[in-house]
Protein backbone atom coordinates (compact mmCIF):
# COMPACT_ATOMS: atom_id res chain seq x y z
CA UNK A 1 0.00 0.00 0.00
CA UNK A 2 1.48 3.25 -1.08
CA UNK A 3 -0.13 6.31 0.18
CA UNK A 4 0.64 9.80 -0.77
CA UNK A 5 -0.24 12.87 1.55
CA UNK A 6 -0.96 17.00 -0.23
CA UNK A 7 -0.84 19.30 2.14
CA UNK A 8 -0.23 23.18 2.92
CA UNK A 9 3.06 23.80 4.93
CA UNK A 10 1.62 23.56 8.38
CA UNK A 11 -1.01 21.45 7.44
CA UNK A 12 0.12 18.56 9.27
CA UNK A 13 1.36 16.11 7.19
CA UNK A 14 3.67 14.93 9.32
CA UNK A 15 1.91 14.14 12.02
CA UNK A 16 -0.78 12.48 9.58
CA UNK A 17 2.03 10.47 8.38
CA UNK A 18 3.30 9.66 12.24
CA UNK A 19 -0.15 8.09 12.81
CA UNK A 20 -0.29 6.17 9.73
CA UNK A 21 2.92 4.64 9.39
CA UNK A 22 2.28 3.37 13.10
CA UNK A 23 -1.82 2.22 12.55
CA UNK A 24 -0.38 0.61 9.36
CA UNK A 25 3.34 -0.55 10.13
CA UNK A 26 4.68 1.33 6.94
CA UNK A 27 7.84 3.84 6.68
CA UNK A 28 7.24 7.30 6.04
CA UNK A 29 9.15 8.90 3.28
CA UNK A 30 9.89 11.74 2.87
CA UNK A 31 12.00 13.56 0.54
CA UNK A 32 12.92 16.00 3.08
CA UNK A 33 14.19 13.72 5.36
CA UNK A 34 15.82 11.33 3.03
CA UNK A 35 17.91 14.76 2.03
CA UNK A 36 18.91 15.45 5.28
CA UNK A 37 19.92 12.22 6.03
CA UNK A 38 22.31 11.93 2.81
CA UNK A 39 24.03 15.58 3.74
CA UNK A 40 24.82 14.70 7.16
CA UNK A 41 26.48 11.11 6.12
CA UNK A 42 28.22 12.92 3.32
CA UNK A 43 26.72 10.27 0.86
CA UNK A 44 27.28 10.30 -2.72
CA UNK A 45 24.18 11.53 -3.37
CA UNK A 46 24.53 13.91 -0.41
CA UNK A 47 27.38 15.23 -2.37
CA UNK A 48 25.44 16.23 -5.63
CA UNK A 49 22.98 17.89 -3.58
CA UNK A 50 25.20 20.14 -1.43
CA UNK A 51 26.64 21.28 -4.81
CA UNK A 52 23.43 23.22 -5.91
CA UNK A 53 22.19 23.87 -2.13
CA UNK A 54 25.52 25.63 -1.18
CA UNK A 55 25.08 28.01 -4.62
CA UNK A 56 21.50 28.36 -3.77
CA UNK A 57 20.09 26.76 -6.09
CA UNK A 58 16.97 24.05 -5.95
CA UNK A 59 18.33 20.29 -5.91
CA UNK A 60 17.15 19.14 -9.30
CA UNK A 61 14.96 16.58 -9.62
CA UNK A 62 16.85 13.82 -11.05
CA UNK A 63 19.02 13.80 -7.93
CA UNK A 64 15.98 14.13 -5.66
CA UNK A 65 14.31 11.13 -7.67
CA UNK A 66 17.71 9.06 -7.43
CA UNK A 67 17.78 9.72 -3.50
CA UNK A 68 13.69 8.54 -3.42
CA UNK A 69 14.54 5.67 -5.96
CA UNK A 70 17.12 3.82 -3.39
CA UNK A 71 15.01 4.69 -0.32
CA UNK A 72 12.28 2.84 -2.72
CA UNK A 73 14.88 -0.53 -2.94
CA UNK A 74 15.28 -0.75 1.20
CA UNK A 75 13.62 -3.96 2.44
CA UNK A 76 11.31 -1.56 4.42
CA UNK A 77 9.50 -0.35 1.70
CA UNK A 78 8.33 -3.69 -0.21
CA UNK A 79 5.16 -3.72 1.60
CA UNK A 80 4.58 0.24 1.06
CA UNK A 81 5.20 3.17 2.74
CA UNK A 82 3.73 6.80 3.92
CA UNK A 83 5.24 9.48 1.07
CA UNK A 84 4.75 13.40 2.07
CA UNK A 85 6.42 16.02 0.35
CA UNK A 86 6.58 14.66 -2.40
CA UNK A 87 5.44 15.01 -6.13
CA UNK A 88 6.11 18.72 -6.33
CA UNK A 89 5.68 18.95 -9.95
CA UNK A 90 3.39 17.50 -12.92
CA UNK A 91 6.92 15.86 -13.75
CA UNK A 92 8.09 14.88 -10.82
CA UNK A 93 4.93 12.90 -10.77
CA UNK A 94 5.23 11.17 -13.55
CA UNK A 95 8.68 10.44 -12.63
CA UNK A 96 6.92 8.55 -9.58
CA UNK A 97 4.71 7.15 -11.13
CA UNK A 98 7.39 5.09 -13.70
CA UNK A 99 9.51 3.81 -10.32
CA UNK A 100 6.81 2.80 -8.69
CA UNK A 101 5.07 0.96 -12.03
CA UNK A 102 8.79 -0.57 -12.55
CA UNK A 103 8.52 -2.04 -9.17
CA UNK A 104 4.97 -3.86 -10.00
CA UNK A 105 3.37 -1.27 -7.52
CA UNK A 106 0.76 0.93 -7.86
CA UNK A 107 -0.50 4.10 -5.24
CA UNK A 108 -3.39 3.43 -3.47
CA UNK A 109 -4.64 7.05 -2.70
CA UNK A 110 -3.67 10.56 -2.68
CA UNK A 111 -4.83 12.33 0.37
CA UNK A 112 -5.23 16.23 -0.30
CA UNK A 113 -5.13 17.55 3.50
CA UNK A 114 -7.43 20.55 3.44
CA UNK A 115 -6.94 22.84 6.37
CA UNK A 116 -8.49 26.22 6.69
CA UNK A 117 -5.80 29.33 5.59
CA UNK A 118 -6.15 31.02 9.22
CA UNK A 119 -5.48 28.04 10.89
CA UNK A 120 -2.31 27.14 9.35
CA UNK A 121 -0.94 31.12 9.74
CA UNK A 122 -1.61 30.52 13.63
CA UNK A 123 0.11 27.28 13.75
CA UNK A 124 3.29 28.24 11.60
CA UNK A 125 3.73 31.90 13.72
CA UNK A 126 3.73 29.91 16.72
CA UNK A 127 6.10 27.34 15.55
CA UNK A 128 9.56 26.95 16.75
CA UNK A 129 12.68 25.07 15.37
CA UNK A 130 15.38 23.79 17.07
CA UNK A 131 18.79 25.05 15.94
CA UNK A 132 20.77 21.87 16.56
CA UNK A 133 18.64 18.88 15.77
CA UNK A 134 15.84 20.11 14.28
CA UNK A 135 13.01 19.53 16.60
CA UNK A 136 9.65 21.06 15.93
CA UNK A 137 7.79 22.77 18.85
CA UNK A 138 4.84 24.75 18.68
CA UNK A 139 4.28 27.88 21.82
CA UNK A 140 0.29 27.13 21.96
CA UNK A 141 0.02 23.26 20.85
CA UNK A 142 3.20 21.91 21.58
CA UNK A 143 5.26 24.16 23.45
CA UNK A 144 9.10 22.91 24.75
CA UNK A 145 9.24 21.95 28.73
CA UNK A 146 11.90 25.00 29.19
CA UNK A 147 10.80 27.87 27.01
CA UNK A 148 13.12 28.96 24.33
CA UNK A 149 14.51 25.08 25.02
CA UNK A 150 14.78 22.00 23.20
CA UNK A 151 13.71 19.07 25.21
CA UNK A 152 15.98 16.67 22.84
CA UNK A 153 19.36 18.14 22.81
CA UNK A 154 18.85 21.68 25.12
CA UNK A 155 19.84 24.15 22.19
CA UNK A 156 18.07 27.32 21.36
CA UNK A 157 15.02 27.13 19.52
CA UNK A 158 14.56 29.80 16.79
CA UNK A 159 11.92 30.98 15.04
CA UNK A 160 12.47 30.89 11.03
CA UNK A 161 12.09 34.31 9.11
CA UNK A 162 9.52 32.24 6.71
CA UNK A 163 7.20 31.57 9.69
CA UNK A 164 6.33 35.07 9.74
CA UNK A 165 2.88 35.98 8.43
CA UNK A 166 3.63 37.71 5.40
CA UNK A 167 5.76 35.47 4.22
CA UNK A 168 3.89 32.85 5.68
CA UNK A 169 0.51 33.83 3.01
CA UNK A 170 2.88 34.13 0.13
CA UNK A 171 3.96 30.50 0.79
CA UNK A 172 0.61 29.26 0.83
CA UNK A 173 -0.28 31.44 -2.62
CA UNK A 174 2.63 29.51 -3.96
CA UNK A 175 1.64 26.30 -2.75
CA UNK A 176 -1.40 26.08 -4.46
CA UNK A 177 -0.16 27.36 -7.59
CA UNK A 178 2.25 25.38 -7.83
CA UNK A 179 0.65 21.97 -6.57
CA UNK A 180 -3.25 21.91 -7.72
CA UNK A 181 -1.69 20.84 -11.05
CA UNK A 182 -0.04 17.69 -9.65
CA UNK A 183 -3.31 16.84 -7.60
CA UNK A 184 -5.42 17.59 -11.15
CA UNK A 185 -3.19 14.79 -12.58
CA UNK A 186 -3.92 12.72 -9.60
CA UNK A 187 -7.33 13.39 -9.55
CA UNK A 188 -7.45 12.49 -13.13
CA UNK A 189 -6.70 8.71 -11.97
CA UNK A 190 -9.62 8.93 -9.52
CA UNK A 191 -6.82 8.40 -6.81
CA UNK A 192 -7.42 11.63 -4.94
CA UNK A 193 -9.25 12.15 -1.04
CA UNK A 194 -9.59 15.69 0.40
CA UNK A 195 -9.57 14.84 3.90
CA UNK A 196 -10.82 18.54 5.60
CA UNK A 197 -10.30 19.53 9.23
CA UNK A 198 -8.05 20.92 11.90
CA UNK A 199 -7.66 18.26 14.66
CA UNK A 200 -4.75 15.44 12.95
CA UNK A 201 -6.92 12.37 15.31
CA UNK A 202 -10.09 13.48 13.93
CA UNK A 203 -8.71 13.24 10.14
CA UNK A 204 -6.31 10.34 10.73
CA UNK A 205 -10.02 8.22 11.76
CA UNK A 206 -11.64 9.51 8.26
CA UNK A 207 -8.37 8.76 6.07
CA UNK A 208 -8.49 4.87 8.01
CA UNK A 209 -11.92 5.02 6.84
CA UNK A 210 -11.59 5.55 3.06
CA UNK A 211 -8.59 3.44 3.27
CA UNK A 212 -10.78 0.57 4.75
CA UNK A 213 -12.97 1.02 2.16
Amino acid sequence: MILLLFGAPGAGKGTLAEMLTKHYKLPHVSTGDLLRYHLSKGTEIGKKAKEYMDTGLLVPDDVVLEILEEKMDEKDCHRGYVLDGFPRTVEQAEALDEMIEERSAKISHVFNIDVPRDVIVKRLCARRVCSKCGAIYNVEFKPPKKEGTCDVCGAPLMHRSDDKDDVIRKRLAEYESKTRPVLDYYQKKNLVRTVKGTDSAEMFGKIVDIVGK
